[in-house]
């Protein structure tokens, strides 16, 4: 229906009727989809074992009590391990992610031809958890401490370069092109014109990604990767759920240290 300005321009708007079917179709739509996803979940669950859940949970949580805690002897040289993985495949990632971060940005690729394979390199790396990258270099390089550095490296890459090179995107040009006016190489243009700026974020971005990293290399472990997640494996294979609880609450526990050591690392640097 249209209305009129008090300059007499037509402005045409959807009368109340169109906006109700428009939002009726809206609705149906979702509600067609959802009852569809419905269905297929429900012919691909078996209904008597969803039954049962609850007498199986108190029957699971029973086996974990009292808790193995001679098992720590164990765990202890393992979430040192893991710790490594962390830190190290962090570290490698970040090292890789400055390079191939100034080659994606719009403003520092030499050629759209690199900067094309910098992003195809960083979708890739991103577009795969750090469980399936272990899981494939594993079989290249065998189990060990050293495949899950790597896994955790390759995974990492992706969400540093792309934090930072959109970073480097977003730079102010104009202190940049205050201090190339002062006869100033290349070199001092990016020492003191980007990296004042662009620390910040490559700091925060990498203090962020190794608290994720803790997370994802307690459970690395599972597919080869070292580290803690061999021994819950390894308890959960063995049906040794008080040894498992223990493994768990370890984990619960350096997660919550991480999250606590990033954000004090965070507000410290930036």
């Amino acid at each position: 229906m249209p209305e009129t300005t008090r300059e007499h321009t037509a402005i045409w708007a959807p009368s109340p009727g169109e906006k109700s079917w428009k939002r009726y179709f809206q609705w149906l739509i979702g509600l067609t989809v959802f009852v569809i996803a419905v269905t297929f979940i429900s012919k691909e669950t078996m209904w008597p074992f969803v039954a049962d859940a609850p007498e199986q949970a108190l029957d699971f949580v029973s086996r974990m009590f009292p808790p193995d805690i001679r098992y720590m002897n164990r765990i202890l040289p393992a979430l040192l391990d893991t710790m490594n993985l962390a830190i190290f495949g962090t570290a490698v990632a970040a090292l890789i992610s400055i390079p191939l971060a100034v080659l994606a940005a719009k403003n520092t690729s030499p050629s759209a031809v690199i900067r094309l394979v910098a992003l195809a390199i960083i979708v890739t790396t991103r577009s795969v958890t750090s469980l399936i990258w272990a899981l494939l270099i594993v079989q290249i390089v065998g189990p060990g401490l050293f495949a899950g550095m790597v896994a955790i490296a390759i995974r990492s890459v992706g969400m540093i370069s792309k934090l930072f090179y959109e970073a480097i995107e977003e730079i102010d040009i104009q202190s940049i092109e205050a201090i190339r006016a002062t006869g100033a190489s290349t070199a001092q243009v990016f020492m003191y014109g980007y990296v004042p700026q662009l620390m910040p974020t490559f700091v925060g971005t990498t203090v962020y990604r190794w608290e994720i990293n803790i997370r994802e290399s307690t459970i690395i472990g599972i597919v080869g990767g070292g580290g803690i997640g061999f021994l819950l494996n390894s308890a959960i294979n063995r049906l040794r759920w008080d040894q498992a609880v223990v493994v768990l609450f370890t984990i619960l526990v350096i997660v919550f240290m991480a999250e606590w050591i990033s954000a004090k690392a965070r507000k410290a640097l930036i």
